[in-house]
């Protein structure tokens, strides 16, 4: 930052306007600029030639097309060859020696650095007040700031423009040259392709010039730091080496570089605009990746590890900005070091290795991935991205516990909904006893208001899937009541075991049991052997007995001395028989139907992922 500039609003590049019409003032279709307040007549280009506020004679000046800390630039009108240029002088009219000096040493370092990326100087002079001057070439064009914000030219075309700025900085710093302000506000995209450094007012003069520099004694006479209290350059843009230190070197221009580049790739800038951009230059204690901060982009590794390396936090592993500029052209020309990328997929392999030993299985993935593409033939590669997506984490995060956790709900709704008929079956079997002949009213009453409880039990299971714990033993001590009553109605060892057996193995399906399966079954035994139990005890009159070589079963619940009743009993087998299978078929149909998704998931996974060639894969033979 120059002199007198505010952090929180860098000066305008001075030399280009972006909202200029491409045809030159004047031409055919063109309007006439607008003019310094006085002037009526024009020449070439809307140019007054008239008017007596010239320089010398020779310069012909226009509006004020730029204005920064302390100077302007203007367009005006070469007289001696017809020519339009960009005039830039100082904005005061009594200047100090100090800014004097800074000025003249702006002028002379950009006329030196002869290169089609830097504006040419024409000449350097002063005004009839003293004031001085240089005019150089006028520029017509957009600035990298304006195209990066309105998104109107493709990475292709940028990444190109990007890598004729990194030649520019780097045939800088060879003269012994760093600039210090790099940013998309200094940088000009001509009309024809061409592309512009701008802005060498803060720019540094080092003394490890290459040998074919030119002599600098007469602009290195004022190297040294900005004024009490301000820095040189803008934040945000500025490496965290020269808040510090305004003496820097060569690599500070690079981690310029490097925030342009990862502007220019992530499509936001890599620090905040105004005052927190100081902070968040030192915040980060590890260098930021575009890919990490944008992944929806899309953006190659090989450039993403080009800008990584750019904006390291230490000044020495910076790469030059020559090295930068191959980079990008060996990407652009697609000349991609195969070497090179295989090893840094191995590397990511090894990585991902680490990640997983850690149980960190997002950086694994990441890491695999980025190997993937890589080298798609990495070894281990794709058997890590395979087994992340198809295994369980160890510690499952909360997201995931809530997507099972509903997922559990899903599979006890549909369980409840199926257990409904069976025990709005069971109650309408009481009905056909009823017509047979009842022996034990409260009895059959029992049984048919439990099974209509436990029917709208599971009817709220529809509803409410997930119960507290007590909740559960309640319905599994239920389900073994209908089978303890069942007993004494028709003896406990007609239908009773089977329907038992049915009913435990609909019940342990819920995920509570499935965890607790001893507890279902020893509830459910209870259902089954407690009759036997409370009959020796003699509460229970008895139900069973074996007489001459026989077996006998007392049914204490209905008439059985009609004919009917040997239907009523067999009726209640094939019900029972019914009921476990259709349950059966239900649960079998959606744990096939998950495998066979699971299966089909897995297939397409390995038609995505390159495949490891077994020996019995490699030694069939091809049919």
């Amino acid at each position: 930052m120059k002199r007198g500039d505010s952090l929180a609003d860098p000066p305008t590049a001075p030399y280009a306007s972006g909202s200029r019409p491409p045809d030159p003032v004047g031409s055919e279709g063109g309007e006439p600029d607008t003019l310094i307040p006085g002037v009526v007549s024009s020449g070439p280009s809307g140019i007054v030639v008239d008017d007596p506020t010239t320089i010398s004679g020779v310069y012909a000046l226009g509006e004020v097309i730029g204005r920064g800390g302390m100077g302007e630039v203007l367009l005006a009108h070469d007289r001696r060859i017809g020519r339009d240029v960009a005039l830039k002088r100082l904005r005061t009219g009594s200047p100090s020696e100090d800014d004097v000096a800074r000025f003249l040493r702006e002028a002379r370092i950009q006329a030196r650095l002869d290169h089609p990326a830097i504006v040419p100087v024409y000449e350097l002079g002063r005004d009839p007040t003293g004031r001085p001057y240089f005019t150089m070439k006028r520029l017509a064009g957009v600035t990298l700031a304006e195209l990066l914000v309105s998104s109107a030219a493709t990475r292709q075309r940028l990444l190109r423009a990007f890598a004729d700025l990194c030649r520019a900085v780097d045939f800088a710093h060879s003269r012994g040259v760093v600039h210090r302000d790099l940013k998309p506000a200094n940088i000009v995209l001509g009309e024809f392709g061409d592309v512009y450094v701008l802005d060498w007012g803060v720019a540094r003069v080092v003394g490890d010039a290459a040998e074919d520099v030119v002599v600098t004694a007469d602009i290195d006479t004022l190297e040294g730091s900005a004024p009490a209290g301000q820095v040189l350059g803008t934040p945000g843009y500025m490496a965290p080496e020269q808040f510090h230190d305004p003496d820097v070197g060569r690599p500070a221009d690079v981690y310029s570089l490097g925030t342009i580049l990862f502007e220019l790739l992530a499509g936001e800038p890599l620090h905040p605009r105004g005052p927190a951009a100081t902070a968040s230059t030192f915040a980060a204690g590890t260098v930021v990746s575009a890919a990490g901060r944008r992944p929806d982009r899309g953006i190659p590794p090989e450039l993403d590890a080009l800008c990584v390396s750019m904006l390291q936090a230490k000044p020495t592993p910076r790469p030059t900005a020559r090295r930068c500029a191959d980079a990008i052209e060996e990407y652009l020309d697609g000349d991609r070091d195969l070497t090179k990328r295989r090893a840094m997929a191995i590397e990511l392999v090894w990585t991902a290795r680490t990640a997983l030993e850690h149980d960190r299985r997002a950086e694994a993935m990441r890491a695999a991935s980025r190997a993937l593409a890589l080298d798609p033939n990495t070894d281990g590669a794709a058997e890590i991205v395979t087994g992340l997506i198809l295994e369980p984490p160890r510690d499952v995060p909360r997201e995931v516990r809530e997507l099972l956790r509903a997922a559990d709900g899903d599979d006890i709704i549909r369980h409840a909904r199926a257990a409904i008929p069976g025990y709005l079956l069971i109650a309408a079997m009481m009905l056909i006893v009823i017509w047979n002949g009842v022996l034990d009213w409260p009895l059959v009453l029992g049984i048919i208001g439990t099974a209509l409880a436990m029917a709208a039990a599971a009817h709220q299971l529809t509803r409410q899937p997930h119960w507290s714990f007590p909740a559960w033993v309640i319905y599994a001590s239920g389900n073994a009541f209908i089978g303890l009553l069942l007993s004494r109605f028709a003896g406990p060892f007609t239908f009773v075991p089977a329907l038992l057996t049915f009913v435990t193995a609909s019940v342990i399906t819920y995920p509570v049991f499935l965890e607790r399966r001893w507890l279902l079954m020893g509830i459910m035994l209870g259902g089954l052997l407690a009759p036997f139990g409370l009959e020796e005890l003699g509460i229970f009159r008895d139900t069973w007995a074996l007489r001459d070589g026989g077996f006998v079963n007392y049914v204490h619940g209905m008439n059985v001395s009609t004919s009917s009743a040997v239907f009523v009993v067999i009726l209640a087998g094939v019900a029972t028989l019914m009921m476990a299978g259709i349950q059966s078929t239900r649960v079998g149909r959606a744990n096939r139907l998950a495998q066979h998704r699971l299966v089909t998931q897995a297939w397409h996974l390995r038609q995505l992922l390159p495949a490891t060639p077994t020996p019995a894969a490699v030694t069939a033979p091809v049919r």
